[in-house]
C-alpha cells in the first residue's frame, strides 16, 4: 500500500528548518557575493548592496512564504524559519565589521523580516479559501 506524500501534515520544525535554509541560501545568492562599497564622486560611500539585490531577495522569499501560508502550514513555523534564516545569514555576513554596529543591522533585519513575514502569512491566510467541512447549514 502506497502512502500519499501530502497526506501527513508537515512538522512545524521541518517547515521552519526548510524555510531557514531557503532564506539563508537566498541571502547568499542575492547579497552574499557583493562585499565592496562604492565610492561616490563626493567621497561618500554606498553599498555594498544595490536596491535590485534586496528587492530580488524579498521577491525570492515571497514565493515560499506565500506557498507555505496558502498550504496552511503553521504560520509560526513560516515566520520563525524565514526570520531565523535571514538573521543568521546577516550576522554571518556582517560579523567582520570592526565597529560592532553590525548588531544593530542584524536586529533590524530580524525585526523587519519578522514583521513582513507575519503580515504576508496573515494576508494569505485571510485570503485562503476555507476547507469544506461537509456540513450543510440551514
Amino acid at each position: 500500500m502506497r502512502r500519499r506524500m501530502d497526506s501527513a501534515p508537515a512538522s512545524p520544525l521541518r517547515v521552519a528548518l526548510a524555510l531557514a535554509v531557503t532564506a539563508a541560501a537566498a541571502w547568499a545568492a542575492w547579497l552574499g557575493w557583493d562585499q565592496h562599497r562604492d565610492v561616490q564622486p563626493d567621497g561618500s560611500e554606498t553599498g555594498p548592496y544595490e536596491a535590485w539585490q534586496v528587492i530580488g531577495l524579498g521577491l525570492t522569499l515571497l514565493v515560499p512564504v506565500c506557498w507555505a501560508a496558502y498550504r496552511g502550514l503553521a504560520a509560526g513555523a513560516v515566520v520563525v524559519g524565514v526570520t531565523a534564516g535571514l538573521t543568521v545569514a546577516a550576522a554571518y555576513d556582517w560579523s567582520d565589521d570592526a565597529s560592532g554596529l553590525f548588531v544593530i543591522g542584524v536586529g533590524m533585519v530580524m525585526v523587519g523580516s519578522l514583521a513582513v513575514t507575519a503580515g504576508v502569512c496573515a494576508l494569505i491566510g485571510a485570503l485562503r479559501p476555507k476547507a469544506s467541512t461537509g456540513r450543510r447549514d440551514g
